[in-house]
């Protein structure tokens, strides 16, 4: 029987990465394409939200679905934790995460472009993309619990400064810890840009079809995983 270990520190960080790239790539397209529409995270939803009432701009129905749609990935995550063994239940969150991505991509490239935010055709294609990205946004909490969140810079980058404070003013000790914690977080902050500058190039390339990279770099992430898969 093969089972799903990620016990090594390279394993995880390969698939925290290749999730975090997946979480500016995606969050930046769905926002060119999708009236300011975050598929990854609930704040910036808020914000725009209100922005919309005030400019008296469309897309406010997606946005507004899109909080109970995510609670509903991340809920599905943590029970499937309950109902399964860890590795499994972390292998079954990837394949989901990747076929609601290859949904959404599709979803984007036959019903995108529409000319209000408000339409069925972005109603479908944001709510498929958030349940994605929420998923993802679920299984970093859980299963890779040692790397900051691959989605929300805000709160990596402000610990990444207290780290650096931490480096220049701590003892030798302290300061190669914040320096190891440091390091990380810079990594997935940077790794989060690329995938945001990437998506703003695809998007102006090829449009809405985009989103079909998200599906190849969520297929590496599972396959990132199963190789790690000790036989036996």
């Amino acid at each position: 029987m093969v089972t799903l270990s990620l016990s090594q520190e390279a394993a995880q960080r390969r698939l925290a990465m290749l999730l975090t790239f997946n979480g500016g790539f995606v969050d930046t397209a769905g926002f060119l394409a999708m009236q300011g529409l975050f598929t990854a995270h609930v704040t910036g939803n808020f914000v725009t939200i209100a922005a919309s009432l005030v400019n008296g701009t469309s897309g406010n129905l997606v946005k507004i679905a899109a909080l109970p749609v995510f609670c509903i990935g991340i809920l599905a995550v943590r029970l499937s934790t309950w109902s399964m063994p860890a590795p499994r239940a972390l292998n079954c969150a990837l394949l989901a995460h990747a076929l609601l991505l290859m949904l959404g991509a599709g979803a984007a490239a036959w019903l995108l472009p529409s000319h209000s935010g408000d339409q069925w055709q972005v109603m479908v294609t944001g709510c498929l993309l958030v349940l994605a990205m929420s998923v993802q946004n679920g299984l970093q909490r859980v299963h890779l619990p040692t790397h900051p969140p691959g989605t929300l810079m805000t709160g990596t980058t402000t610990q990444l400064v207290l780290e650096l404070a931490m480096v220049l003013r701590g003892g030798p000790e302290e300061s190669a810890a914040a320096k190891q914690r440091a390091t990380k977080m810079a990594r997935q902050v940077t790794v989060f840009a690329v995938g945001c500058a990437l998506s703003a190039v695809a998007y102006l390339s090829i449009g809405d079809w985009c989103f079909g990279i998200s599906v190849v770099v969520a297929a590496m992430a599972l396959v990132c995983v199963r190789r790690e898969e000790p036989v036996g």
